[in-house]
């Protein structure tokens, strides 16, 4: 009985969760369909992380491609693996990255999060047209991202994650964004209980 008169509520509060952190990093004006419904299930691959099979938001403009929307995982954070999302424009520019869950260190992990540090912002508009191989690495180990004193791990995870999610989107975006059979959108943004932003967990760097 309360199965029957809460999931509606539970689905439709979970998928607007969804939709909130979706347009942080693919605005509504970059398409005119329903992102949350244009959706396909990819295979497990490397580039993607390799945990799994995930899902693709797709955004279209005029019935043309405009921007996906990938679940991705960094499997090599200091405390295990980082869920991201990362929305990818069809030219191969980021509009954004945002870090769903983790298990990093509080108080050293933390500036991963939108809300408590913009680092993760750094990645916005870089493409690998726009950024040479070598420069896919944080500072400290001759590339060109931030990285906070003390803790390399994290951002080392991180912006290589993205780098090879730039790779699978150009190997693989007419695959992408081909017509089918759309997958239903209520799959959760990880694929496991983690520890999300804000939340205790981990251990000392």
């Amino acid at each position: 009985l309360t199965y029957d008169l809460t999931h509606e509520t539970i689905a439709r509060s979970v998928e607007n969760e969804k939709l909130k952190l979706i347009a942080q990093i693919a605005p509504p004006a970059t398409y005119d369909n329903d992102i949350m419904k244009d959706t396909a299930q990819l295979a497990e691959d490397k580039l993607l992380g390799g945990t799994g099979t995930s899902l693709v938001y797709r955004g279209r403009l005029n019935n043309q491609p405009s921007i996906a929307v990938l679940q991705v995982v960094a499997p090599d954070g200091y405390s295990g693996r980082i869920n991201l999302i990362i929305a990818i424009h069809s030219d191969g520019r980021i509009g954004g990255v945002r870090v769903v869950s983790h298990k990093e260190t509080p108080g050293l992990g933390d500036y991963i999060e939108i809300a408590r540090s913009n680092w993760i912002t750094g990645f916005n508009g870089a493409s690998l047209e726009n950024r040479r191989s070598g420069e896919w690495k944080v500072k400290k180990d001759g590339g060109s991202f931030d990285y906070m004193a003390g803790a390399t791990i994290t951002p080392r995870a991180i912006v290589k994650a993205v780098h090879k999610a730039l790779q699978y989107h150009a190997l693989h975006r007419d695959e992408l964004f081909a017509e089918n059979t759309p997958t239903p959108p209520n799959l959760p943004l990880s694929g496991e209980e983690q520890r999300k932003p804000g939340s205790a967990g981990g251990s000392k760097k």
